[in-house]
């Protein structure tokens, strides 16, 4: 382990005060962190720890980052019922509870793969989907099961 010690001098206060910030974080020696500093607009300090890793070469990290907002968005967005008590409910959901999941991710794993570079060019959203219903599938596959994140399978 590489123990870093950063110290940073910023103006925070109107009276030419500098108060100092210090952080101090215990790291793998095969990673670094990168702070970024920012005012946020209560005048307070903002301060963002990204991992960098240096043995992806290929953007993975900002990919990983970009998977994760869009499935983030896909919970609060369409396909949900709109009567308070089932709006957590979603149609893979139902499909779900009749055994047509996986064979449903499958399907969409094939539309939007080969729609890619078609119907809207070399979408970003099309391989999103892909993305997404090829995590799903890992999951109606038994890859993986909802009592790891805490919940009850439907059966």
């Amino acid at each position: 382990m590489t123990k870093l010690m950063q110290i940073s001098k910023c103006q925070l206060t109107s009276n030419n005060k500098t108060d100092i910030i210090s952080i101090e974080e215990t790291m793998k020696s095969d990673s670094m962190d990168q702070y970024t500093m920012s005012s946020n607009s209560e005048g307070m300090i903002d301060i963002n720890k990204t991992p960098v890793n240096h043995l992806w070469r290929y953007n993975e990290d900002q990919i990983l980052k970009d998977i994760s907002d869009y499935v983030t968005s896909t919970y609060r967005s369409h396909y949900t019922a709109s009567e308070p008590g089932f709006r957590d409910i979603q149609t893979i959901d139902l499909m779900a509870a009749k055994d047509l999941a996986s064979a449903f991710c499958q399907a969409n794993i094939l539309k939007y793969g080969s729609r890619y570079g078609s119907k809207d060019g070399k979408s970003k959203q099309d391989l999103m989907k892909v993305i997404h219903y090829a995590m799903l599938l890992l999951h109606f596959d038994g890859h993986y099961n909802r009592t790891q994140n805490g919940l009850n399978e439907f059966r």
